[in-house]
């Protein structure tokens, strides 16, 4: 079996604080030369910009792509690809992380592979590729084949990750804050407690199984999507044990012709709407890689569902009011429903209210039209980025979004820029249609009941 050059995971509690203090040591000391080497020069730098050297950035995002689990995931959780949430030098920053971690060595791997499997671990298998064929922020990812050639996708968690969660986020929490760059106004805890709480679920990979099995339930014979079926017997803590399905990158599917790119982007935004309103079950991460495409069969899979987060019906219900009120420009109604969702704290300016309500209208400008909305032809993304940032700069106001809200706002833009990036057209009113029938109907029913009583 070919060999592969890894880099070690950090396993206990100790090693990990050391690589992250010794990380704090080393940007302070960048930070230093070049206070005084800029200094020198007659400048008088902020401490933001001496933080954010090239030098610092390429530190972090290494020491953190090496540590993988709850130290790298915080860096994409935190880094909005709406540009919201954070201010535009650490979200460049956090952004770093988004590409693929370091595998393990294989001497680690085949440690896993034996305290979850047994010695005999390779006796289930008549193949078993050392080398991943992904690598991410949990885990990493090996083709194997079965006894009888099936081929199988075994996911497995790098070590330490799970137990290390809350120091994880705790040190890169101290990092955030050394940077100067968050608003004082960001309750950052409370987002972080429920960064630990969301990724101890990604680490439970026995929650995964379940999560992957139930929304395969609720897709039920769905002719556009297809997901790896998990061998349930197999799972593990730390193992994930599924069938492997074949397909090409989403992102290849550009190549494909405008019809089949159309319908691509529509079935996701359909999905979309269905995981919020009926299913009230999200797979959160837009990460390009959790999809792949099968050209003949004109299906897309879906891939990973760690992120998945049960969406509360009152949440539910409030973002089909709010999108309702927004496509329509209806802003007392909107306000409501962002209340209702829990947006705004009671000592709100109304300005920044209003800026806030406008950048929830500029994000349902797809609704809007009444035919196909060209994603291609339109700088959505970046007005919904320019309308956050303008916000951020409020940092008076500002308050802490709801933690629901973050993913679910995530998911939407991540769901644009795909759009964008495969120049898709999508009736997205025809796709949010069938819901506003529904709400007018339970809104005739409740005047009903109240009518009669």
């Amino acid at each position: 079996m070919p060999k592969y050059i890894g880099k070690r995971v950090p396993t206990s509690k100790l090693s990990r604080m050391s690589k992250l203090g010794g990380l704090v040591v080393q940007v302070v000391g960048n930070v230093a030369l070049e206070g005084v080497k800029q200094f020198s020069q007659g400048k008088t730098p902020t401490l933001s910009k001496l933080l954010l050297t090239p030098r610092n950035i390429e530190n972090l995002a290494d020491k953190l792509a090496q540590l993988r689990g709850a130290a790298m995931k915080v860096g994409q959780l935190l880094s909005m690809d709406a540009g919201d949430l954070l201010p535009k030098e650490l979200s460049t920053l956090l952004s770093k992380l988004r590409s693929d971690a370091h595998p393990m060595p294989y001497k680690q791997l085949r440690r896993v592979l034996t305290d979850n499997w047994g010695q005999d671990w390779l006796d289930q298998f008549s193949q078993f590729e050392l080398k991943p064929f992904a690598s991410a922020s949990i885990g990493q990812v090996h083709l194997a084949y079965g006894d009888h050639g099936e081929k199988l996708a075994v996911k497995v968690q790098y070590p330490g990750v799970r137990q290390s969660i809350d120091a994880d986020v705790d040190n890169v929490a101290i990092l955030l804050k050394l940077s100067g760059l968050l608003p004082e106004q960001i309750s950052l805890d409370s987002l972080l407690d429920e960064a630990k709480k969301q990724l101890k679920v990604e680490a439970d990979y026995q929650q995964e199984a379940a999560f992957n099995r139930r929304y395969g339930l609720l897709l039920g014979q769905d002719p556009h999507f297809i997901i790896p079926e998990v061998l349930l017997d197999q799972c593990t803590d730390n193992i994930l044990l599924m069938t492997y399905v074949d397909g090409r990158t989403i992102e290849q599917a550009v190549n494909q012709s405008q019809q089949q790119r159309d319908n691509i982007a529509t079935q996701l935004i359909r999905l979309f709407f269905a995981e919020l309103f009926d299913f009230k079950l999200m797979q959160t991460d837009p990460n390009f890689a959790n999809y792949l495409y099968q050209a003949e069969q004109q299906k897309i899979v879906l891939l990973d569902f760690g992120a998945t987060r049960d969406i509360p019906p009152a949440i539910s219900q409030g973002y089909l009011a709010l999108i309702h009120a927004a496509s329509r420009g209806d802003r007392p109604a909107m306000q409501q429903a962002a209340e209702h969702i829990g947006f705004f704290g009671q000592d709100i300016d109304n300005d920044y209210l209003q800026q806030v309500l406008s950048t929830f209208i500029i994000a349902t400008e797809p609704l809007q039209c009444q035919e196909e909305y060209d994603f291609a032809s339109t700088d959505l993304a970046y007005r919904i980025k320019q309308a956050g940032m303008a916000i951020n700069n409020r940092q008076d106001q500002w308050h802490t979004p709801p933690v629901d809200a973050i993913f679910i706002h995530r998911k939407l833009a991540g769901l644009y820029l795909l759009a964008a990036r495969l120049n898709a057209k999508v009736n997205v009113s025809a796709l949010f249609e069938p819901y506003v029938d529904k709400m007018d109907i339970s809104s005739e029913q409740e005047h009903m009941i109240e009518t009669h009583s």
